[in-house]
Protein backbone atom coordinates (compact mmCIF):
# COMPACT_ATOMS: atom_id res chain seq x y z
CA UNK A 1 0.00 0.00 0.00
CA UNK A 2 1.54 3.28 -1.13
CA UNK A 3 2.02 6.10 1.37
CA UNK A 4 0.54 9.49 0.43
CA UNK A 5 -0.56 12.62 2.29
CA UNK A 6 -2.69 13.96 -0.55
CA UNK A 7 -6.10 12.93 0.74
CA UNK A 8 -8.10 15.34 2.88
CA UNK A 9 -7.90 13.40 6.15
CA UNK A 10 -4.14 12.87 5.85
CA UNK A 11 -3.62 16.59 5.20
CA UNK A 12 -5.78 17.44 8.19
CA UNK A 13 -3.81 15.01 10.37
CA UNK A 14 -0.49 16.51 9.30
CA UNK A 15 -1.78 20.05 9.87
CA UNK A 16 -2.98 19.05 13.34
CA UNK A 17 0.43 17.54 14.09
CA UNK A 18 2.15 20.82 13.16
CA UNK A 19 -0.25 23.01 15.17
CA UNK A 20 0.00 20.81 18.25
CA UNK A 21 3.80 20.90 17.96
CA UNK A 22 3.70 24.70 18.01
CA UNK A 23 1.31 24.58 20.95
CA UNK A 24 3.59 22.26 22.89
CA UNK A 25 6.64 24.41 22.07
CA UNK A 26 4.92 27.61 23.23
CA UNK A 27 3.68 25.84 26.35
CA UNK A 28 7.19 24.78 27.32
CA UNK A 29 8.49 28.34 26.91
CA UNK A 30 5.55 29.72 28.89
CA UNK A 31 6.08 27.19 31.68
CA UNK A 32 9.62 28.51 32.24
CA UNK A 33 8.19 31.95 33.10
CA UNK A 34 5.90 30.75 35.94
CA UNK A 35 2.54 31.43 34.26
CA UNK A 36 0.66 31.20 37.55
CA UNK A 37 2.13 34.58 38.60
CA UNK A 38 2.16 36.47 35.31
CA UNK A 39 -1.20 35.22 34.03
CA UNK A 40 -3.22 34.17 37.05
CA UNK A 41 -6.59 32.55 36.33
CA UNK A 42 -7.97 30.00 33.89
CA UNK A 43 -8.69 29.97 31.00
CA UNK A 44 -8.32 33.76 30.52
CA UNK A 45 -6.36 36.23 32.61
CA UNK A 46 -5.12 39.80 32.89
CA UNK A 47 -1.50 39.61 31.70
CA UNK A 48 1.33 41.02 33.82
CA UNK A 49 4.36 41.99 31.71
CA UNK A 50 5.61 40.29 28.57
CA UNK A 51 5.54 36.85 30.22
CA UNK A 52 1.85 37.29 30.92
CA UNK A 53 1.16 38.17 27.29
CA UNK A 54 3.20 35.14 26.23
CA UNK A 55 1.06 32.91 28.42
CA UNK A 56 -2.15 34.50 27.14
CA UNK A 57 -1.00 33.92 23.54
CA UNK A 58 -0.36 30.30 24.44
CA UNK A 59 -3.89 29.94 25.78
CA UNK A 60 -5.36 31.48 22.63
CA UNK A 61 -3.35 28.94 20.63
CA UNK A 62 -4.86 26.27 22.89
CA UNK A 63 -8.36 27.41 21.85
CA UNK A 64 -7.40 27.34 18.17
CA UNK A 65 -5.87 23.88 18.58
CA UNK A 66 -9.02 22.57 20.26
CA UNK A 67 -11.01 23.67 17.22
CA UNK A 68 -8.56 21.98 14.85
CA UNK A 69 -8.46 18.71 16.82
CA UNK A 70 -12.24 18.58 17.06
CA UNK A 71 -12.53 19.23 13.34
CA UNK A 72 -10.27 16.21 12.75
CA UNK A 73 -12.42 14.19 15.14
CA UNK A 74 -15.60 15.30 13.36
CA UNK A 75 -14.13 14.32 9.99
CA UNK A 76 -13.17 10.86 11.23
CA UNK A 77 -16.63 10.17 12.67
CA UNK A 78 -18.19 11.41 9.43
CA UNK A 79 -16.07 9.58 6.86
CA UNK A 80 -14.30 6.74 8.70
CA UNK A 81 -17.00 5.32 10.97
CA UNK A 82 -16.17 1.81 9.75
CA UNK A 83 -12.38 2.12 9.97
CA UNK A 84 -10.97 0.05 12.82
CA UNK A 85 -7.67 2.01 12.88
CA UNK A 86 -8.35 5.64 12.00
CA UNK A 87 -11.52 6.18 14.05
CA UNK A 88 -10.21 4.85 17.40
CA UNK A 89 -6.81 6.53 16.85
CA UNK A 90 -8.39 9.92 16.14
CA UNK A 91 -10.64 9.55 19.17
CA UNK A 92 -7.84 8.78 21.61
CA UNK A 93 -5.75 11.61 20.11
CA UNK A 94 -8.59 13.98 20.99
CA UNK A 95 -8.86 12.56 24.53
CA UNK A 96 -5.11 12.75 25.20
CA UNK A 97 -5.04 16.28 23.78
CA UNK A 98 -7.85 17.47 26.05
CA UNK A 99 -6.37 15.60 29.03
CA UNK A 100 -3.08 17.40 28.49
CA UNK A 101 -4.90 20.74 28.53
CA UNK A 102 -6.92 19.66 31.55
CA UNK A 103 -3.88 18.82 33.67
CA UNK A 104 -2.10 21.95 32.41
CA UNK A 105 -5.06 24.02 33.57
CA UNK A 106 -4.92 22.38 37.00
CA UNK A 107 -1.24 23.25 37.15
CA UNK A 108 -2.07 26.93 36.70
CA UNK A 109 -4.78 27.15 39.37
CA UNK A 110 -3.20 24.92 42.03
CA UNK A 111 0.02 23.18 42.98
CA UNK A 112 0.00 19.69 41.55
CA UNK A 113 1.20 16.60 43.45
CA UNK A 114 4.23 14.90 41.94
CA UNK A 115 2.19 12.08 40.43
CA UNK A 116 0.08 14.55 38.39
CA UNK A 117 3.20 16.23 37.06
CA UNK A 118 4.44 12.81 35.93
CA UNK A 119 1.06 11.93 34.41
CA UNK A 120 1.07 15.26 32.58
CA UNK A 121 4.39 14.37 30.97
CA UNK A 122 3.27 10.83 30.13
CA UNK A 123 0.04 12.16 28.63
CA UNK A 124 2.00 14.46 26.36
CA UNK A 125 4.09 11.51 25.20
CA UNK A 126 0.96 9.41 24.59
CA UNK A 127 -0.61 12.27 22.64
CA UNK A 128 2.45 12.65 20.41
CA UNK A 129 2.75 8.92 19.75
CA UNK A 130 -0.97 8.68 18.94
CA UNK A 131 -0.99 11.77 16.71
CA UNK A 132 2.14 10.70 14.82
CA UNK A 133 0.70 7.19 14.38
CA UNK A 134 -2.53 8.71 13.09
CA UNK A 135 -0.69 10.87 10.57
CA UNK A 136 1.26 7.87 9.27
CA UNK A 137 -1.82 5.61 9.21
CA UNK A 138 -3.89 8.21 7.36
CA UNK A 139 -1.23 8.30 4.66
CA UNK A 140 -1.80 4.62 3.91
CA UNK A 141 -5.58 4.95 3.64
CA UNK A 142 -5.96 7.30 0.69
CA UNK A 143 -9.68 7.51 0.46
CA UNK A 144 -12.56 7.18 2.92
CA UNK A 145 -14.77 4.12 2.72
CA UNK A 146 -17.04 3.76 -0.28
CA UNK A 147 -19.87 2.87 2.09
CA UNK A 148 -22.75 5.32 1.94
CA UNK A 149 -23.21 5.85 5.66
CA UNK A 150 -26.85 6.13 6.63
CA UNK A 151 -27.92 9.24 8.50
CA UNK A 152 -28.77 8.44 12.10
CA UNK A 153 -30.95 10.62 14.29
CA UNK A 154 -29.36 12.08 17.40
CA UNK A 155 -31.88 10.33 19.63
CA UNK A 156 -31.23 6.93 18.08
CA UNK A 157 -27.47 7.41 18.23
CA UNK A 158 -27.59 8.46 21.89
CA UNK A 159 -29.74 5.43 22.75
CA UNK A 160 -27.24 3.11 21.10
CA UNK A 161 -24.28 4.76 22.81
CA UNK A 162 -26.08 4.46 26.13
CA UNK A 163 -26.84 0.80 25.41
CA UNK A 164 -23.11 0.19 24.88
CA UNK A 165 -22.47 1.25 28.47
CA UNK A 166 -24.97 -1.26 29.98
CA UNK A 167 -26.59 1.47 32.14
CA UNK A 168 -28.40 -0.89 34.53
CA UNK A 169 -25.14 -2.60 35.44
CA UNK A 170 -23.43 0.79 35.75
CA UNK A 171 -26.15 1.97 38.16
CA UNK A 172 -25.66 -1.11 40.35
CA UNK A 173 -21.89 -0.63 40.37
CA UNK A 174 -22.30 3.01 41.38
CA UNK A 175 -24.38 1.92 44.39
CA UNK A 176 -21.45 -0.26 45.50
CA UNK A 177 -19.03 2.62 44.84
CA UNK A 178 -21.08 4.96 47.00
CA UNK A 179 -21.29 2.28 49.66
CA UNK A 180 -17.52 2.07 49.72
CA UNK A 181 -17.20 5.86 49.98
CA UNK A 182 -19.62 6.30 52.86
CA UNK A 183 -18.39 3.23 54.75
CA UNK A 184 -14.80 4.42 54.39
CA UNK A 185 -15.47 8.01 55.44
CA UNK A 186 -17.97 6.99 58.17
CA UNK A 187 -20.02 9.93 56.91
CA UNK A 188 -21.34 11.37 53.66
CA UNK A 189 -18.33 12.79 51.76
CA UNK A 190 -18.47 16.22 50.15
CA UNK A 191 -20.83 16.67 47.20
CA UNK A 192 -18.03 17.27 44.70
CA UNK A 193 -16.00 14.27 45.83
CA UNK A 194 -19.08 12.05 45.44
CA UNK A 195 -19.91 13.67 42.09
CA UNK A 196 -16.49 13.20 40.51
CA UNK A 197 -16.02 9.71 41.94
CA UNK A 198 -19.37 8.50 40.64
CA UNK A 199 -18.94 10.25 37.29
CA UNK A 200 -15.48 8.76 36.85
CA UNK A 201 -16.80 5.37 37.96
CA UNK A 202 -19.71 5.58 35.52
CA UNK A 203 -17.35 6.38 32.65
CA UNK A 204 -15.02 3.52 33.65
CA UNK A 205 -17.82 0.96 33.89
CA UNK A 206 -19.46 2.26 30.72
CA UNK A 207 -16.19 2.23 28.80
CA UNK A 208 -15.37 -1.31 29.92
CA UNK A 209 -18.87 -2.45 28.92
CA UNK A 210 -18.52 -0.89 25.47
CA UNK A 211 -15.16 -2.61 24.97
CA UNK A 212 -16.71 -5.88 26.16
CA UNK A 213 -19.47 -5.55 23.55
CA UNK A 214 -16.85 -4.83 20.89
CA UNK A 215 -15.00 -8.03 21.83
CA UNK A 216 -18.17 -10.13 22.16
CA UNK A 217 -20.02 -8.82 19.10
CA UNK A 218 -19.71 -12.16 17.30
CA UNK A 219 -21.02 -14.07 20.34
CA UNK A 220 -23.84 -11.63 21.00
CA UNK A 221 -25.34 -12.32 17.56
CA UNK A 222 -26.11 -15.91 18.61
CA UNK A 223 -27.78 -15.07 21.92
CA UNK A 224 -31.38 -13.94 22.18
CA UNK A 225 -30.62 -11.77 25.21
CA UNK A 226 -27.86 -9.82 23.45
CA UNK A 227 -28.70 -10.04 19.74
CA UNK A 228 -30.24 -6.56 19.70
CA UNK A 229 -27.19 -4.81 21.12
CA UNK A 230 -25.93 -2.03 18.80
CA UNK A 231 -22.83 -3.86 17.55
CA UNK A 232 -24.39 -7.30 17.35
CA UNK A 233 -27.43 -5.96 15.48
CA UNK A 234 -25.24 -3.95 13.08
CA UNK A 235 -26.64 -0.54 14.04
CA UNK A 236 -23.10 0.59 14.81
CA UNK A 237 -19.74 -0.31 13.28
CA UNK A 238 -17.19 -2.17 15.43
CA UNK A 239 -14.81 0.79 15.07
CA UNK A 240 -17.42 3.05 16.68
CA UNK A 241 -17.82 0.75 19.67
CA UNK A 242 -14.05 0.46 20.09
CA UNK A 243 -13.50 4.22 19.82
CA UNK A 244 -16.33 5.00 22.25
CA UNK A 245 -15.13 2.43 24.81
CA UNK A 246 -11.53 3.66 24.69
CA UNK A 247 -12.64 7.28 25.03
CA UNK A 248 -14.82 6.64 28.09
CA UNK A 249 -12.10 4.53 29.75
CA UNK A 250 -9.42 7.18 29.27
CA UNK A 251 -11.70 10.03 30.36
CA UNK A 252 -12.60 8.12 33.54
CA UNK A 253 -8.94 7.87 34.50
CA UNK A 254 -8.28 11.59 34.04
CA UNK A 255 -11.42 12.60 35.94
CA UNK A 256 -10.46 10.42 38.90
CA UNK A 257 -6.77 11.32 38.93
CA UNK A 258 -7.50 15.04 38.53
CA UNK A 259 -10.44 15.46 40.92
CA UNK A 260 -10.17 12.49 43.31
CA UNK A 261 -6.79 10.78 43.87
CA UNK A 262 -4.25 8.48 42.26
CA UNK A 263 -5.26 5.31 44.11
CA UNK A 264 -8.89 5.58 43.03
CA UNK A 265 -7.81 6.21 39.42
CA UNK A 266 -5.39 3.26 39.37
CA UNK A 267 -7.99 0.92 40.87
CA UNK A 268 -10.43 2.02 38.18
CA UNK A 269 -7.89 1.20 35.46
CA UNK A 270 -7.27 -2.19 37.08
CA UNK A 271 -11.02 -2.84 36.97
CA UNK A 272 -11.21 -1.96 33.27
CA UNK A 273 -8.16 -4.09 32.46
CA UNK A 274 -9.51 -7.00 34.54
CA UNK A 275 -12.92 -6.96 32.82
CA UNK A 276 -11.75 -6.35 29.27
CA UNK A 277 -8.55 -8.37 29.03
CA UNK A 278 -8.67 -11.00 31.77
CA UNK A 279 -12.39 -11.79 31.62
CA UNK A 280 -13.61 -10.85 28.11
CA UNK A 281 -10.53 -11.93 26.14
CA UNK A 282 -8.85 -14.67 28.18
CA UNK A 283 -11.47 -16.34 30.37
CA UNK A 284 -14.96 -16.05 28.92
CA UNK A 285 -14.42 -18.37 25.94
CA UNK A 286 -11.86 -20.68 27.47
CA UNK A 287 -12.87 -21.88 30.95
CA UNK A 288 -15.92 -22.87 32.96
CA UNK A 289 -14.47 -20.75 35.78
CA UNK A 290 -14.86 -17.56 33.71
CA UNK A 291 -17.48 -16.05 36.01
CA UNK A 292 -15.70 -17.08 39.23
CA UNK A 293 -12.36 -15.51 38.33
CA UNK A 294 -13.91 -12.68 36.31
CA UNK A 295 -16.05 -11.68 39.27
CA UNK A 296 -13.13 -9.67 40.61
CA UNK A 297 -13.73 -6.99 37.97
CA UNK A 298 -17.18 -6.15 39.31
CA UNK A 299 -15.85 -6.22 42.87
CA UNK A 300 -13.46 -3.29 42.36
CA UNK A 301 -15.96 -0.33 42.48
CA UNK A 302 -16.31 -0.36 46.31
CA UNK A 303 -12.51 -0.30 46.52
CA UNK A 304 -12.54 2.77 44.26
CA UNK A 305 -15.13 4.40 46.52
CA UNK A 306 -13.20 3.59 49.70
CA UNK A 307 -9.94 4.87 48.18
CA UNK A 308 -11.67 8.05 47.01
CA UNK A 309 -12.91 8.82 50.51
CA UNK A 310 -9.85 7.77 52.52
CA UNK A 311 -6.86 7.59 50.17
CA UNK A 312 -6.14 4.01 51.29
CA UNK A 313 -7.65 0.53 51.54
CA UNK A 314 -8.50 -1.30 54.76
CA UNK A 315 -9.74 -4.75 55.75
CA UNK A 316 -13.37 -3.58 55.58
CA UNK A 317 -12.87 -2.49 51.97
CA UNK A 318 -11.60 -5.94 51.04
CA UNK A 319 -14.63 -7.52 52.73
CA UNK A 320 -16.84 -5.45 50.40
CA UNK A 321 -14.73 -6.72 47.53
CA UNK A 322 -15.30 -10.30 48.77
CA UNK A 323 -19.07 -9.79 49.02
CA UNK A 324 -19.30 -8.91 45.32
CA UNK A 325 -16.74 -11.55 44.35
CA UNK A 326 -18.81 -14.35 45.92
CA UNK A 327 -22.10 -12.77 44.80
CA UNK A 328 -21.13 -12.89 41.11
CA UNK A 329 -21.18 -16.69 40.49
CA UNK A 330 -24.67 -17.43 41.88
CA UNK A 331 -26.03 -14.32 40.19
CA UNK A 332 -24.74 -15.14 36.70
CA UNK A 333 -25.07 -18.92 37.00
CA UNK A 334 -28.76 -18.41 37.72
CA UNK A 335 -28.99 -16.45 34.47
CA UNK A 336 -26.98 -19.08 32.61
CA UNK A 337 -29.47 -21.78 33.62
CA UNK A 338 -32.28 -19.73 32.06
CA UNK A 339 -30.20 -18.85 28.98
CA UNK A 340 -28.39 -22.18 28.65
CA UNK A 341 -29.27 -22.64 24.97
CA UNK A 342 -28.01 -19.13 24.20
CA UNK A 343 -24.61 -19.85 25.72
CA UNK A 344 -24.49 -23.25 24.03
CA UNK A 345 -25.16 -21.73 20.58
CA UNK A 346 -22.53 -19.05 21.19
CA UNK A 347 -19.95 -21.58 22.35
CA UNK A 348 -19.44 -19.97 25.76
CA UNK A 349 -18.40 -22.64 28.35
CA UNK A 350 -20.76 -21.57 31.11
CA UNK A 351 -21.20 -24.05 33.96
CA UNK A 352 -24.64 -25.46 32.95
CA UNK A 353 -23.41 -25.97 29.38
CA UNK A 354 -20.29 -27.88 30.47
CA UNK A 355 -21.36 -29.65 33.68
CA UNK A 356 -25.15 -29.53 33.49
CA UNK A 357 -27.94 -27.90 35.50
CA UNK A 358 -27.62 -30.11 38.57
CA UNK A 359 -23.97 -29.18 39.19
CA UNK A 360 -24.76 -25.51 38.55
CA UNK A 361 -27.64 -25.47 41.03
CA UNK A 362 -25.40 -27.03 43.67
CA UNK A 363 -22.71 -24.39 43.07
CA UNK A 364 -25.31 -21.61 43.34
CA UNK A 365 -26.37 -23.00 46.71
CA UNK A 366 -22.78 -23.28 48.04
CA UNK A 367 -21.69 -19.84 46.83
CA UNK A 368 -24.82 -18.25 48.31
CA UNK A 369 -24.00 -19.75 51.72
CA UNK A 370 -20.43 -18.41 51.43
CA UNK A 371 -21.71 -14.99 50.41
CA UNK A 372 -24.06 -14.66 53.37
CA UNK A 373 -21.41 -15.96 55.79
CA UNK A 374 -18.90 -13.35 54.58
CA UNK A 375 -21.44 -10.54 54.93
CA UNK A 376 -22.18 -11.60 58.52
CA UNK A 377 -18.47 -11.67 59.37
CA UNK A 378 -18.27 -7.89 58.96
CA UNK A 379 -20.33 -7.00 62.06
CA UNK A 380 -18.85 -9.94 63.97
CA UNK A 381 -15.36 -8.52 63.35
CA UNK A 382 -16.62 -4.99 64.21
CA UNK A 383 -16.21 -3.82 60.61
CA UNK A 384 -19.89 -2.85 60.46
CA UNK A 385 -22.63 -2.04 62.97
CA UNK A 386 -25.96 -3.32 64.19
CA UNK A 387 -28.03 -1.97 61.30
CA UNK A 388 -25.86 -3.82 58.83
CA UNK A 389 -26.00 -6.98 60.97
CA UNK A 390 -29.79 -7.19 60.89
CA UNK A 391 -29.91 -6.14 57.24
CA UNK A 392 -27.35 -8.77 56.20
CA UNK A 393 -29.19 -11.39 58.24
CA UNK A 394 -32.60 -10.60 56.75
CA UNK A 395 -31.34 -10.25 53.19
CA UNK A 396 -29.22 -13.38 53.60
CA UNK A 397 -32.16 -15.51 54.75
CA UNK A 398 -34.17 -14.24 51.78
CA UNK A 399 -31.39 -15.08 49.30
CA UNK A 400 -30.64 -18.46 50.89
CA UNK A 401 -34.31 -19.42 50.68
CA UNK A 402 -34.35 -18.59 46.96
CA UNK A 403 -31.06 -20.41 46.37
CA UNK A 404 -32.44 -23.45 48.20
CA UNK A 405 -35.37 -23.57 45.79
CA UNK A 406 -32.95 -23.34 42.87
CA UNK A 407 -30.89 -26.19 44.37
CA UNK A 408 -34.01 -28.35 44.66
CA UNK A 409 -34.55 -27.87 40.92
CA UNK A 410 -37.84 -26.00 40.91
CA UNK A 411 -37.46 -24.90 37.29
CA UNK A 412 -36.17 -21.94 35.28
CA UNK A 413 -38.66 -19.51 36.80
CA UNK A 414 -37.01 -19.97 40.18
CA UNK A 415 -33.56 -19.54 38.61
CA UNK A 416 -34.78 -16.31 37.01
CA UNK A 417 -36.04 -15.12 40.41
CA UNK A 418 -32.61 -15.92 41.84
CA UNK A 419 -31.02 -13.77 39.16
CA UNK A 420 -33.36 -10.84 39.88
CA UNK A 421 -33.36 -11.23 43.66
CA UNK A 422 -29.57 -11.40 43.81
CA UNK A 423 -29.40 -8.02 42.00
CA UNK A 424 -31.71 -6.52 44.61
CA UNK A 425 -29.72 -8.23 47.37
CA UNK A 426 -26.50 -6.55 46.30
CA UNK A 427 -28.12 -3.14 46.02
CA UNK A 428 -29.84 -3.39 49.43
CA UNK A 429 -26.84 -4.76 51.30
CA UNK A 430 -24.67 -1.87 50.11
CA UNK A 431 -27.42 0.61 50.95
CA UNK A 432 -27.44 -0.99 54.40
CA UNK A 433 -23.70 -0.24 54.64
CA UNK A 434 -24.44 3.40 53.80
CA UNK A 435 -27.20 3.71 56.45
CA UNK A 436 -25.10 1.86 59.00
CA UNK A 437 -22.20 4.29 58.52
CA UNK A 438 -24.40 7.39 58.66
CA UNK A 439 -26.52 6.51 61.71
Amino acid sequence: MKFSLKNRFAKQSLFTLIVVFLLDFSGRISHLTDPGLSCNGWPLCIPVGYTGWLELAHRILVAISIFIVFNLLRLSWKSYRDHIVLLPLTTIVAVFFLANIFIGGLQVIRILPDYLVTIHALTAVAMWVSLFSLTVASGYYHEPSAINFSKIGIGERLRDLLALTKPIIVALLLVTTLGGMVAGAKSLPSFWLVFWTLLGGAFAAGGASALNQFIDRDLDKHMQRTANRPLAAGRMYPAEGLAFGLALSLISFYLLVGFVNLLAAVLSVVGIFYYVWLYSILLKRSTVQNIVIGGGAGAIPPLVGWAAATGNLSVAAWFMFAIIFFWTPPHFWALSIVRKLDYERAGVPMLPVVQGDKATRRQIWLYTLLLVAISLLMPILHLAGTIFLFSALGLGIWLIATARRVYKGEGNKTAWKMYRYSSMYLMFIFLALVVDALV
